[in-house]
Order: C-alpha cells, then structure tokens, then sequence
C-alpha cells in the first residue's frame, strides 16, 4: 500500500500549493505555540486558496475544547490533530476527524487500544517538546501497532529514510515537517518533492 503523505508545519500560501502540486494528500498548520504557528486568519485564508481533495489538518496542544471546535470550523479544517495531554473524553467531545499524537520512546511504547475513536500518530517523545523535533524513534515500536489500526507516522522523517520507515513500519500515512524545511516554518520545495518521490516508492 502507497502511503499517504501530510506536510506539516505549513506557513504561507506558496509552501502549502508547491506541496499540492507535488502531490501531498494533507497539509498541517500549526495553531499551537511552536516555531511554525500562524494565526487563524493565515490559516483560513490559505486554506481557501487550496486546490479541491486536500485534506487540511489543524495542529493544537491543550487547548479548551470550545476553541479548538471553533477554529475548526472558522479555518476550514477537515482534522483536529491533539498533540498535548488531551484525555479520551476530550477527545471523544471533538467528534469524528480527530488525529491524537501519542510520543513514543522504549519508555513509553504506544498502546493499541488508546484513543479507540482517533486516527493515532506516533511521534517522538521529547521531554520539553510537544513535536517538530526532527527526531526520530525506533520504528521498530509502532510495528505492531501498525499491524492492529492504520497510524500515521511522524518524528524525524527525510527524504533520505521515509523509505526505510515505511518498508519497516507500514504505516497509513507519513507526516513530515523539519524534514522538508530550509528554515524553520519555510519549506524547501525540492525537498518536498524528494520526499513525497522516495514516501510513493515506499
């Protein structure tokens, strides 16, 4: 199975169509405080500049329930992704469309029943980080768990190993950030486009 591929930490109106062009399936933005956050009015008004079947992801870390509902549908977000310690009941409140980031380290392997209503991403752990380290994980951890429900695939992805990962791991889907940047919240587009290249060979 092809995966499928979301760029991630999007910034501005010609990163997120160079990736659309180049094939990505989803495009991330980042309403949480981090190196690449925009404001909500950049979100929306990107979003609405995108090409018809690219799904469009919101990225948030505990915020209050009501707010992330309300920028969903303020911004045109197909997904809520929760990469801060949001419970299943919060979760479960937000509805269908939700990615919940579950970090991954030997000390805490993902556990296969968590988030039963979610799409699961994997991610590094990282003590002071909620994500967009640039680190990856032994991929031999979510293995398993890929057998059991289709995941997503995130922490410390390239070009130059994305292959490897997906042979080794099978995920549903990749997501990559720091990856595919010349900059923190630029993207490089040729690295974008070696990436989604070496995620469709697989």
């Amino acid at each position: 199975m092809i995966p499928r591929i979301k760029i991630c930490g999007i910034t501005n109106l010609d990163d997120a169509l160079a990736a659309c062009r180049m094939g990505a399936d989803a495009l991330g933005f980042v309403l949480a405080p981090s190196p690449r956050q925009i404001s909500p009015e950049q979100a929306r008004a990107i979003i609405a500049e995108l090409p018809p079947l690219v799904n469009t992801v919101g990225v948030f870390v505990d915020a209050p329930l009501a707010e992330v509902s309300e920028l969903r549908s303020f911004c045109g977000l197909d997904w809520a992704q929760l990469h801060g310690g949001e419970d299943e009941d919060y979760a479960t409140a937000l509805g269908r469309r939700v990615i919940k980031a579950l970090r991954v380290s030997e000390e805490r392997p993902p556990d296969p029943a968590a988030y039963p209503g979610c799409s699961l991403l994997l991610d590094t752990y990282h003590p002071q980080a909620a994500g967009g380290t640039g680190q990856s994980f032994d991929w031999g951890l979510a293995q398993d768990i890929a057998h059991d429900r289709p995941i997503i695939l995130a922490g410390g992805l390239t070009p130059d190993n994305v292959g490897r990962a997906i042979k080794q791991v099978q995920p549903f889907a990749v997501d990559v950030s720091s990856g595919v940047e010349k900059q923190k919240g630029v993207k490089d587009h040729e690295r974008i486009a070696s990436f989604i290249a070496q995620a469709r060979r697989g």
